[in-house]
């Protein structure tokens, strides 16, 4: 599943990032790394999806986003 799908108060394991080694490794530098929890704090239809991980929020573009697959964890 994409992250762009996921919605606010949601949790999910990161997978892997479908992308080039430009955006991968900027979104690695960002501490998204396979198998990390992240949380998504806003999502709204228009503008950046802010996500929380590993103590840290960050907004990310939804191009960006769009190349993070993601599993959701069942709590």
């Amino acid at each position: 599943m994409s992250l762009t799908h996921a919605k606010k108060g949601e949790c999910f394991t990161l997978e892997y990032i479908e992308s080039g080694n430009r955006a991968k490794r900027k979104l690695q530098d960002m501490g998204l790394t396979p198998g990390v929890k992240i949380c998504v704090v806003s999502n709204s239809s228009f503008g950046p999806i802010i996500l929380e991980l590993r103590g840290s929020r960050i907004a990310l573009g939804r191009g960006l986003v769009d190349k993070i697959a993601v599993r959701r964890i069942d709590e």
